[in-house]
């Protein structure tokens, strides 16, 4: 299978699609747009993208482009995320003067910065590119703050590990496929969905569509609100659903489907 990811080779979603796919085609993409142009195309088979990190939070953009594509989560994983200062070989840190990361990256590691204030922070377009950067531009006063797989993928040397804040860093992937290709074998044992869902901007609506989803026995574990385009304060609300059993996620999704004004449901999976 061709697998497509935002960012370079060495990412952490590079990794992702290796712990949940096996040996598959990584494509690199450089935007998100890009990820979900090439799934549509046909160019790949299916991508893996983050939705859900547990320190930074949810990946905005991605939900609103699960919803204007007829897309379908098929899998999710999730990756612990460690992050190590990477440089070229030999390189020891008391030469770095700069170290290069994606802004998210350097947010996670700011225990790590204040402890070593001669050391400049650069925000850079990806934590793998970081390391990429340095090593093909031949930098030696310079690192890249990325996944382990970067050094391995360029060539560098991890000079220190582990220098996130929090050990607990975790995020959630998905896979997401073309919504009009065959389903995976074991959909009918899933136990998960992602529902997309509006609702008329009147006092109640959202409390009485989530005593739908608690009627139906459902267990509610996100919700998420993304705003209406050319609506200003409207909403489309996503949430996360564990179930038992397809009997269940139906009667959840009917009883959405009468109450509000629109539903789409992004896929079914097994929870990681």
């Amino acid at each position: 299978m061709r697998i497509a990811i935002q960012g370079e080779l060495g990412s952490n979603s590079h990794m992702a699609a290796l712990q949940m796919m096996g040996e598959v085609e990584i494509v690199p993409c450089a935007m998100s747009a890009d990820v979900f142009s090439s799934v549509m195309s046909g160019e790949v088979d299916g991508a893996i993208l983050p939705i859900e990190n547990s320190l930074h939070g949810s990946v905005a953009e991605h939900y609103d482009m699960l919803l204007a594509h007829p897309v379908c989560i098929e899998r999710e994983g999730m990756l612990r995320i460690r992050f190590n200062v990477i440089a070229a070989p030999g390189v020891k840190l008391s030469e770095v003067r700069r170290v290069l990361s994606h802004p998210v990256a350097l947010s996670q590691c700011r225990q790590w910065l204040a402890a070593h204030r001669e050391i400049e922070a650069v925000p850079f377009y990806d934590t793998a590119g970081s390391v990429k950067h340095v090593m093909e531009v031949g930098l030696r006063d310079a690192a890249g703050i990325a996944p382990a797989l970067s050094a391995t993928q360029y060539g560098g040397e991890v000079i220190q590990a582990g220098i996130e804040d929090h050990a607990e860093n975790y995020t959630r992937f998905h896979l997401v496929r073309r919504s009009n290709l065959p389903p995976p074998d074991d959909a009918a044992q899933a136990n998960k969905m992602t529902v997309a869902f509006a609702i008329e901007n009147r006092p109640g609506t959202l409390v009485a569509a989530l005593k739908l989803l608690s009627d139906a026995g459902v267990g509610l574990t996100k919700i998420e609100s993304r705003p209406v385009p050319g609506s200003p304060w409207e909403y489309v609300f996503y949430v996360d659903l564990r179930f038992d059993g397809p009997a269940m996620a139906e009667q959840a999704l009917n009883a959405l489907n009468a109450h509000c004004r629109m539903v789409k449901e992004l896929g079914r999976y097994f929870a990681a």
